[in-house]
């Protein structure tokens, strides 16, 4: 008896590199739905860490936070849209995850001084007037927070909020880019 060598049909199960069958089974459009609760979740955090938690963002994490809402936009509108466009209205949401990925990588070389920050609004503010009064008026409403101080949302874990945000971006791009591979017939 010859042993056949391992081909596609003899191979373990574990061993062939496939989408995983929960998200080959996802319809496209629980696939669009899931995309904007994940990104309502995202923001969801960002705004109670910033309310409860009362930390101030900076500059930056507010940037970080639009990819979101477009992504919601974009969930939300292939859930409704014709089937021809689901695909396409998914693909447009894992560039803007991409692109919030690609922010927060900024914001992390900002925060670890790689580079200076590229908005001008991350700079101390200042206060101009020659009176108390005309100081207090050009003070901002808000604190500020300059960018290159990292917000570390857990204690003891060294992983900044940027950096934690940048690492969500990138895997729920993944599991969107895995859903939608696994829809490549359909």
């Amino acid at each position: 008896m010859l042993i056949r060598p391992p081909s596609a049909d003899n191979l373990h199960p574990t061993a062939k590199r496939r989408t995983p069958a929960i998200m080959q089974r996802l319809p496209p459009r629980t696939l669009a739905v899931f995309a904007a609760l994940g990104a309502a979740a995202a923001l969801g955090i960002a705004y109670a860490s910033e309310i409860w938690g009362e930390l101030v963002p900076c500059a930056l994490c507010l940037q970080e936070r639009w990819p979101y809402r477009v992504v919601i936009a974009l969930g939300l509108v292939a859930a409704i849209a014709p089937t021809r466009w689901v695909r396409w209205l998914l693909m447009l949401a894992l560039i803007a995850l991409l692109a919030d990925a690609a922010i927060a990588a900024v914001h992390v070389g900002v925060e670890f001084g790689w580079w200076p920050s590229p908005l001008p609004e991350c700079m101390a503010p200042h206060v101009s007037g020659a009176t108390i009064a005309e100081r207090l008026a050009s003070m901002p409403a808000r604190p500020s927070k300059a960018c290159e101080d990292p917000t570390f949302l857990i204690p003891g874990l060294p992983l900044s909020m940027a950096a934690m945000n940048m690492l969500f971006a990138l895997g729920f791009a993944a599991v969107l880019a895995m859903g939608l591979r696994g829809r490549r017939g359909s």
